[in-house]
């Protein structure tokens, strides 16, 4: 059937929630190419961190400008830009090439100390240059997102001095809250916003999914999932060792979202909150893990233009296949178990 006809005959409303993970980042560019061409789903609201927060700012700039195709065009025109054969000057693929080269080299045991003396952003980037930031200010016109009211957006970053999550919302969203959402603190000087320094969002939200419940109004959460929540076997190498570390790190907090929507969901069934503002959250998943895994630890640093495509492509299919296998259930029911996941 057409997506036309699609459209027309049944939409559904459902929250957004994009993980970060460098270039991986590509894959939720498939993910959200496909939804947009499908046409049936609609967006109320959408949360990132890092370059899902790239992702979510696009995705928002895109249907301010034209709709689903201004979309679709909008999160080309960024990833292309993003690449090394685009608009991302050598020397930022240098930065995170270097960066990975640390953790490929380094033994793990001597992990923290080296890192402490080797891979602070002012020895390795002294200028404090992020090859990103004139690519995002060039794609985004962030004084007419401010004004705009077509989606909800929850940007977040790390307050570094509390630890705790800043969720940074449309209407007061600036360039440097997206910076700060995507700030690699081994990399890049903390973001400082009103004189307070942030780090990458991910460290407390991969990304936050509790003002959903709250500002949104549907009950659906669609999680496209960059980043394992289960990875079989031990890391061999420095460099999967790091990743695996900054995966359980990242996932942290998500886990924590996922075992408070589970026990309100459990109470709400047993009929306990009658009357309160609680309300059953559906959550969902999109993900590609089988083949995502395959591609190891360093990928997430690549930038060739040819490598976000052949991301965006497993996105795709794996939204085509949440899509074929789970649509009818967005509104009903959830599709993720969420006792099983926290088992």
């Amino acid at each position: 059937m057409p997506a036309e006809t699609k459209s027309a005959t049944a939409r559904k409303t459902v929250n957004l929630a994009l993980q970060g993970g460098g270039a991986h980042g590509a894959f939720t560019w498939g993910v959200l190419d496909k939804l947009l061409e499908d046409g049936r789903l609609l967006f109320d609201g959408v949360s990132g961190a890092s370059a899902g927060a790239m992702n979510a700012v696009n995705l928002a700039e895109g249907l301010r400008k034209g709709g689903r195709k201004g979309g679709r065009d909008q999160l080309a025109k960024f990833w292309r830009s993003a690449s090394i054969n685009g608009d991302l000057p050598a020397f930022g693929r240098e930065l995170v090439e270097n960066a990975m080269k640390f953790w490929s080299a380094t033994p793990a045991a001597a992990f923290l100390d080296e890192a402490a003396n080797l891979f602070a952003p002012t020895e390795v980037n002294p200028l404090d240059f992020n090859p990103l930031r004139d690519v995002v200010a060039n794609s985004v016109d962030f004084a007419a997102l401010r004004a705009s009211d077509d989606l909800k957006l929850f940007i977040s970053a790390t307050n570094v001095e509390t630890g705790k999550a800043r969720v940074f919302r449309r209407p007061e969203l600036t360039l440097d809250m997206v910076m700060a959402s995507a700030c690699l603190p081994t990399i890049f000087r903390a973001v400082e916003i009103d004189g307070v320094p942030y780090w990458d969002g991910g460290f407390m939200g991969n990304p936050v999914l509790f003002p959903f419940f709250y500002e949104t109004e549907s009950c659906d959460i669609v999680l496209v999932q960059i980043s394992p929540l289960v990875r079989k076997g031990a890391p061999a190498t420095a460099a999967d060792i790091f990743s695996r570390m900054e995966e359980i790190t990242f996932n942290s907090p998500l886990l924590h979202e996922f075992r408070a929507i589970e026990f309100v969901s459990r109470l709400i069934a047993d009929g306990r909150l009658k009357g309160t503002r609680y309300r059953d959250i559906r959550l969902h998943v999109i993900e590609a893990q089988d083949e995502l895994s395959k591609l190891g630890a360093g990928s997430k640093m690549r930038t060739d233009y040819d490598f976000f495509v052949h991301l965006r492509n497993i996105g795709r299919r794996a939204a085509k296949k949440f899509l074929d296998a789970h649509f009818d259930d967005i509104g009903v029911k959830a599709t993720l178990n969420l006792k099983e996941t926290l088992v």
